[in-house]
């Protein structure tokens, strides 16, 4: 059960018109397909996405870069929009968006159901959380990231024994506890879960009656009284494929302009922290038909370029450019993000801006130069990463080629 109605406030206006699953990353993917592809790489091929708020964009992405076979039976991944079959409500929590569709559950009647969130950027084999949610007979277990101490108070903590059994769970603690193995690091939740299915389904029915409707907040603080819920370490998971230069437990929550831009740029680089080149551990996304980039001149410097875009006699350095986007000579990119079906006439200067897809920027136009004139025109964040928000240009970029 994947959760992807997240609405993403702290990313407008990138999620102005799409929820946060949907939001594009780096030069080919959105954030939804990580989840994804991690569940399908782990022989999970059973999977209901839940939606719900600004759903039309994950909804065409997902059905146009994630049909599974219906030959083999059980093979699935099926969207789930508010089904309102309690009443006139849509999703009111994490666990209130699982008890709505409990009658999914019940229909296939597994051993076990993973809940996670569609929100982050990482890889996991989820089998191996399986094996140690196995081996400790494990009623539910939550998926754990150690992060440095001093960064511990940013995140929801685990505070468990050195076996991993969790003693507590602590949101944003001012003094938050070390892990047993690790004085230095905390136990920080990634939302992912493991349940034992009949755990579960009588976990949400009480969480229910007592008008309870999230996981972190209700259900798993009260469930650690009754049953064996373990923190499984994230940084035990190996991936094949993992280059020793890279960050062997990557993962972000890239909730905010800032964290979504440095996830971007953590793509960027000859030695890049997370390497989306890795055929051992496949991200997928739409399948786009289109043509190769196509570079007539210029320099381009620590750059990934998508494809069917063109660059004509321009600047570009440490910088993603999407699917479609033409650049034309004399424009000079340094430090950016260019979505989709966007076209930067010459002469432009753009600096640390992240372009929304469907724009066309005006010959000459300067972005990221001069503070308060950005602030007045668009959302700049605490960073000093300014947005241009999602145009309304539908441009013909074969008139270029």
């Amino acid at each position: 059960m994947v959760l992807a109605g997240g609405i993403g406030s702290r990313l407008h206006p990138l999620t102005t018109e799409r929820s946060k699953p949907a939001v594009p990353f780096s030069g080919r993917y959105r954030i939804v397909d990580f989840v994804l592809s991690n569940l399908v790489n782990s022989d999970i091929h059973a999977i209901y996405m839940l939606v719900q708020y600004k759903s039309q964009s994950l909804i065409e992405h997902a059905s146009h870069a994630w049909s599974l076979s219906h030959v083999i039976p059980g093979q699935f991944i099926a969207i789930v929009p508010p089904q309102m079959r309690e009443g006139q409500e849509w999703f009111q929590g994490t666990a209130d968006a699982i008890h709505q569709n409990i009658n999914l559950i019940e229909t296939h009647a597994p051993d076990m159901v993973a809940v996670f969130g569609a929100d982050h950027i990482y890889r996991m084999d989820v089998r191996q959380m399986i094996d140690f949610h196995r081996e400790n007979k494990a009623h539910v277990s939550v998926a754990a990231i150690p992060v440095p101490l001093n960064q511990a108070s940013d995140f929801g903590i685990i505070d468990a024994d050195a076996k991993g059994l969790i003693k507590g769970f602590l949101e944003k603690p001012a003094n938050p506890p070390p892990m047993a193995s690790d004085p230095a690091r905390a136990f920080a939740s990634m939302g992912n879960y493991l349940f034992d299915t009949q755990v579960l389904l009588e976990a949400l029915e009480s969480a229910k009656q007592r008008g309870e409707n999230d996981f972190g907040k209700h259900i798993l603080p009260r469930m650690i009284g009754t049953h064996r819920v373990f923190a499984y370490d994230f940084a035990q998971n190996r991936i094949p494929g993992i280059r020793a230069y890279e960050e062997a437990a990557y993962w972000r929550d890239v909730g905010t302009i800032d964290a979504y831009f440095e996830a971007n740029r953590d793509t960027l680089f000859q030695e890049p922290r997370f390497n989306l080149f890795n055929p051992r551990w496949f991200v997928n996304s739409s399948n786009y038909q289109g043509p190769s980039a196509k570079i007539n001149g210029g320099e381009i410097d620590n750059c990934i370029i998508g494809a069917g875009s063109l660059v004509n006699g321009a600047r570009i350095r440490n910088t993603i450019i999407r699917r479609e986007v033409i650049v034309e000579p004399d424009v000079e990119i340094d430090d950016c993000i260019i979505m989709d079906y966007t076209v930067i006439r010459r002469g432009s200067r753009l600096k640390r801006v992240i372009v929304d897809r469907h724009n066309t920027l005006d010959a000459g136009t300067r972005i990221g130069f001069d503070a308060a004139a950005d602030r007045a025109r668009y959302r700049v964040s605490e960073g000093g990463i300014a947005v241009v928000p999602k145009g309304r240009h539908v441009f013909d970029v074969s008139g270029y080629y």
